[in-house]
Order: C-alpha cells, then structure tokens, then sequence
C-alpha cells in the first residue's frame, strides 16, 4: 500500500465528492421530456432552471427561479412557443435572463425571461432563428462574443447566427446527422460529431473543415460527443466496435489521438462536462446511477481517473451550474442537476474537501463573467477575444469578516442584468465597496480597536509589531499542520484503496 502511495500521482481533486441536497432543496412533479434525443434537456444558471417537459402536442419547457425548490405545480407557467417537441434549450452565458431553444418544428426560438420568473405562458420569442428545414436539434452559445448562437439540425446543417439582429451568419453543410457541436475557449473553432464517425474542427466564421479524422473517432454506431477543451484539445466519448464505452483525447491541431479508455459495456450515451478552470471532466451516461469523473493533465496518459458518485437513481438529463452560481465558501467546485424518471431532480455539489476558512485560491482561478468580451458584430469581422474573467473573492464570505460589512458588500449575484451590460459592470467594479469587497479581512491589531469603543487602549509594554508577528508565527504553524493533515489524509486514503476489505472493518 505504502508503495503504491510513492507512485500515486498527486491530485488536490482527488478526494472530490458529490453529496445530494435534501429532497426539499431540489425540485419534484415535474413531466420530463420523454424525448429519445441525446440531449440533457436541462440548463441552469445562478438564476433559473429550465427542464423540457412532456406536452400534449406543441413543445414547452419548464423555466422556475432557482430558489423555487419543493413541488412544481401542475399549472406552474411555461414557455410554450413551439409547435413540436423541444429537443435542447441552453441560457445565454451573457445575460442570465435569456435563453434558447430548438424543436422538432425546425425552429431556433431566443426567449427573454421576465424578471423574477414567468407568472404566465411565454408564448411570444424574442426573435425566431429560421433555416433548418428537418428538426433543429442542438442550440450552443458562443462563449465570449455577444449574441452569437450556433445551432444544429437534422439536415446535417450547422448555423451560426448573430440572435441580436436575427441574421444568419454562416451555414454549413454536413455529411451526416450531426450529433454535438462545441466551440474553443475563444469561440473562432468549433468541434462536431456526426453520424459518419468522423471527428471535425471547423472555423466558426467561414464553415470552413480545418481538420478532420480520416478513421472514425469511436468505431460504435451510437453517437459520439466532443467538447474542445482548452490547450488545444478535444475530448470525445463514444462506443467501441464491441459496443463498449470509451473516452478519447486528441490534439485540436492535428486531430491525433493522445489517448483511448475502455469504460464498461452500458449502453448510454455519455455526456462529458467540462470545468475548464480546474481542467476536470465529468461523464454522465444516460441511464446510469454513476457519475465519474477525470483530471485532464499534460501528462501521459492525459486523462487520469478521479473518482465516482454512486446513487440510486438512473439518470434523464442533468443540468450544470457556473462557477458564478455555486457556494464558494463550501469549496464547491460543480453543482450537477440531475433529472430522474420520477420527475425529481436531485441536486448534487461538488466539493473539494479543505479545513481551512479562507479563499482557496487554487481551486478558484479567475472565471468567466457574464459579460461578453466583443459584439458579435466584431467576432464576425474577425476579432478573437477570450472570455472576459472575474475573480471569485468577491462571492466568498470569510468568516473572520465584521458581520456589518458582509452586509454592505455587492453581491455579484444580485445585480439585474440590463439591456446593455457592460456599463453597468464598470459602475460595479469602480464603487469603492466593490474595490474593497475582498480587502477586509484586516489583520487583528486594526480591527480590535474599533471592537471595543474609542477608548481601547493596548496596555502598556505591549509592541503590536510583536502581536503582528506572533500571529504571523501563528498563521504559519495552522498552515504547516494543514499541510501534514492533508499529506496524512492523502496517504491513508491511498492504503483504503488499496485494501478496501480492511477500510470497511
């Protein structure tokens, strides 16, 4: 065991665990799409959850305020609009309140949410996207340029269309029906899967195929997914000739395959998700109970598995919150929102275990805003910008904070998202509340005076360079301990795994 530990490699997101809310904290009664589709049929942001439901002819889906946990009414509100089933709704990245749709009826309809949620049907878009002439099947947001939507259909067409002006940028022609579509961290490329197995990147501008596999990417016939991860990579999941489940990793640029994982023999289609800050991949198998996922380094073999979550339920769909909208003061790192059969959805962080009560920094790298970085006018004439960043410090409430001032401070997540954005969000960065949110923690010496009155005075012979410095000192040690801990916890999980029979004594 102890061996084995030499060589295990070193992860901080192996101990990763996914933990379900409550019952109560989810959501219930709800009439889940029983479309065959392999789409989630489900998207959240820190605002709403939208889920595609069941309807007697025409299509809808459910969009409910996030904090509207419990049951679902039988006549709660929906947006009904379509004249089919809704195969994939996605949220805008850049404005939490608009949303998008694509249907059996070969439309792409973009939908504005009123604020505080629907109190009746939606029944009007705010503008419909018209190309595709067999079912629309996929809908996916560019990720940093405004208003750009790419959208895939039956007729083995790709669109990408500028959904501020209603107008059709680019359409391309496929062989085959198209299975996923996603673009590079930057939006200029993206990568699809279609029914001839063939893996390709295309230019989001001209539609042009920079690259393409010549073998299949996944022998199987079921579909194959693909996301373009960031360095230039693209993540696949597929099936074996055999039928098995597997994952593959390629090099973006050249398409070469850098590496290929059986998985087991379930016949689900695995949906990868991918949280780019951390470079983790988690699958989701339609109908599976399990959900795995992997750290993506730049070491062979590239894809290292993590761990599991392991429930009882099979899975429909699932949904997956923005770092913007998880509880960072819990080192939660991903919220999957998982839909059942029994029209339940389950709630499930994921959480990095840490001790410590301060902002864990390595798990938090700055992520995307919801403010786009270009108009979709300049990504079109051929502007690449990468989404625009924000620091997660301001959402995390420190403990050892003044209770008045976590009062006072600008949450991210409450402000109202207006017509034009960007202004607004410099307002926001220039209050000096806003500059000073994550600069309060003061070292004790400050802070102690104001906490007992005008007339706290140190007693005498007492340097408050000495009371810095032992703190320091103090700081210093809590830390170290927290280092063995961790080394000691790393070690001893690694000699449970490898002697499971012992751990469970």
């Amino acid at each position: 065991g102890f061996y084995k530990m030499a060589f295990m490699r070193k992860s901080k997101f192996r101990h990763v665990f996914g933990k379900p809310l409550k019952k109560d904290d989810g959501y219930d009664n709800i009439r889940v799409t029983k479309n065959s589709w392999d789409s989630p049929f489900c998207s959240v942001n820190p605002k709403y959850i939208a889920i595609i439901t069941e309807s007697a002819g025409g299509g809808s889906f459910l969009v409910l305020p996030i904090k509207q946990t419990g049951r679902v009414e039988m006549n709660q509100p929906v947006v009904d609009g379509h004249k089919g089933p809704v195969l994939d709704i996605a949220f805008c990245p850049h404005n939490d309140d608009v949303i998008a749709s694509c249907s059996e009826d070969c439309t792409v309809k973009v939908w504005q949410i009123p604020e505080g949620g629907l109190t009746r049907n939606l029944t009007e878009p705010v503008v419909e996207l018209v190309s595709h002439i067999k079912r629309a099947c996929i809908v996916t947001w560019h990720p940093s340029a405004q208003n750009i939507l790419l959208s895939a259909g039956a007729d083995s067409k790709i669109c990408i269309w500028n959904v501020g002006t209603g107008e059709l940028y680019v359409e391309i022609n496929l062989p085959d029906l198209i299975y996923s579509a996603s673009f590079s961290y930057n939006g200029n490329r993206f990568v699809c899967t279609c029914k001839d197995k063939i893996l390709r990147v295309i230019d989001s501008r001209t539609g042009k195929v920079i690259k393409e596999t010549k073998e299949p990417c996944h022998q199987g016939s079921k579909p194959a997914q693909a996301l373009y991860l960031k360095h230039d990579k693209v993540f696949t999941t597929g099936f074996s000739r055999m039928s098995e489940r597997q994952y593959a990793l390629w090099d973006a640029n050249t398409l070469e395959q850098m590496s290929l994982d059986e998985i087991d023999q379930a016949n689900g289609v695995l949906m990868p998700v991918y949280d780019g800050d951390v470079e983790m991949i988690y699958l989701i198998g339609k109908g599976d109970s399990i959900i795995r996922y992997y750290e993506i380094t730049d070491e062979a073999p590239y894809v290292h598995y993590l761990s599991l979550y392991q429930s009882r339920d099979p899975t429909r769909g699932f949904g997956v919150m923005c770092k913007r909208g998880l509880n960072i003061n819990n080192c939660e790192i991903m919220r999957i929102y998982k839909l059942l059969n029994t029209g339940t959805v389950e709630v499930i962080p994921f959480t990095v275990p840490r001790k410590s009560e301060l902002f864990q920094d390595d798990i938090y790298p700055d992520t995307a805003s919801d403010q786009p970085a270009i108009s979709g006018e300049d990504w079109f004439r051929g502007v690449d910008a990468d989404p625009v960043l924000v620091s997660l410090k301001d959402m995390f409430a420190s403990e050892m904070k003044e209770p008045a001032k976590v009062v006072i401070k600008s949450n991210i997540l409450d402000k109202k998202v207006p017509a034009t954005p960007s202004r607004r969000s410099e307002e926001v960065a220039s209050t000096p509340q806003a500059k000073t949110a994550h600069s309060v923690v003061r070292p004790a010496s400050e802070a102690a005076p104001a906490a007992s009155g005008a007339g706290a005075e140190l007693p005498p012979g007492v340097n408050i360079k000495d009371i810095l410095e032992d703190v320091k000192q103090l700081k210093k040690t809590v830390k170290d301990q927290d280092k063995k801990i961790r080394q000691y916890e790393e070690r001893l999980s690694a000699l449970e795994s490898s002697n499971p029979e012992d751990a469970d004594k």
